[in-house]
């Protein structure tokens, strides 16, 4: 019984340091409203856009039904590249990803993992310079597309 706990003990203190790194914003506008926005503000800051992938619409392919759910791929080179210099496994979490969905209460919710995550999962120094320009800006876009 006692390894039982332990074991559980240990499971809940990984999933809650992975959940941590999780950011989550309410947007008072519908889901492709806010995606729009999305683009809009990555754009004018210069970012490239690489994809713009509608879950809801993919689940429709299937006849099966899933609220609005948008995911917005996309980064810069300026501030990517040097973080793959360092260790270019780190191409397994760039460029970033954003989503956009509805929850069960019909809110819009725009979600998306804290960039300084990538210096624990691949090594890198906390203040890496890129990772905290990366973190500041996914925060002003987001912030920029959730705005009122």
């Amino acid at each position: 019984m006692k390894k039982l706990l332990l074991a559980l003990a240990i499971t809940m203190t990984s999933f809650t340091a992975q959940a941590s790194d999780l950011v989550t914003k309410i947007s008072p506008h519908s889901v492709n409203d806010t995606m729009d926005r999305l683009v809009a503000a990555v754009e004018k800051a210069g970012a490239t856009v690489f994809a713009r992938v509608d879950h809801a619409k993919g689940a429709m392919s299937i006849d099966a039904e899933l609220a609005p759910n948008q995911m917005l791929v996309f980064g810069n080179p300026k501030l990517g590249t040097p973080i793959m210099q360092q260790n270019p496994a780190a191409g397994l979490d760039l460029p970033i990803r954003v989503v956009v969905f509805q929850d069960t209460d019909g809110k819009t919710n725009v979600a998306y993992h804290n960039p300084s995550r990538i210096a624990d999962d691949h090594g890198l120094p906390a203040d890496f310079k890129a990772l905290q320009m990366m973190g500041g800006a996914v925060d002003k876009l987001t912030g920029a597309a959730t705005a009122e």
